[in-house]
């Protein structure tokens, strides 16, 4: 059986034995708080625990990095939507201390499709379309300077009201400890 089949095996016990019912809330974030925070699986439980947030509390939205890589992407759209449909006031950006995308590069990231038998003629496709593979795919030199960066671009997103609280903050993987990354004004 595999994972997947597992899951969905769990997955009709949890609903038969209304084990949900503890989860229910809104859909709006009671705390009005939306966080963009990165994938790293070791974020998964230590992140609401040490923020001390709990299912309806906040928008949690997780990508590579917790960067947004273009103004115009889903994880901006997501952040609109949180601000104009769903209340959100307050918006953190945490990324963390030894994170995977940090010196990551779109070569290597390419070097690993093409020995998964990715035909080169695939990428050459997708850069025809007009996607840069290299700043598509690209990682990151500082995680400190990703956060600086993605807290500017929301902020000075043409369609970001002023009054949203922004704020970045690198967490330690391992502790949970935050640390604020302060944004110089430009």
């Amino acid at each position: 059986m595999s994972y997947i089949d597992e899951m969905l095996s769990f997955n009709k016990q949890f609903v038969s034995s209304k084990q949900y019912v503890c989860f229910s809330c809104s859909g709006r974030p009671e705390k009005k708080i939306a966080i963009l925070a990165c994938m790293d699986t070791r974020l998964v439980e230590i992140l609401p625990a040490a923020l001390n947030f709990k299912n309806g509390d906040v928008i949690l939205i997780k990508n590579a990095g917790a960067r947004i890589s273009h103004p115009f992407g889903s994880i901006m759209r997501s952040l609109l939507i949180a601000v104009y449909e769903l209340g959100v006031e307050h918006i953190l950006v945490i990324g963390h201390h030894d994170c995977k995308v940090e010196g990551m590069t779109s070569a290597g990231l390419v070097q690993k499709m093409a020995s998964r038998n990715i035909p080169q003629e695939k990428i050459d496709f997708i850069e025809a379309c007009g996607v840069n593979i290299d700043k598509w795919l690209k990682g990151f030199e500082s995680v400190e300077k990703s956060i600086e960066d993605t807290v500017k671009t929301i902020k000075h997103h043409p369609l970001f009201p002023c009054d949203i609280d922004v704020r970045g903050f690198i967490m330690n993987p391992s502790t949970g400890k935050l640390d604020e990354v302060k944004t110089k004004t430009s």
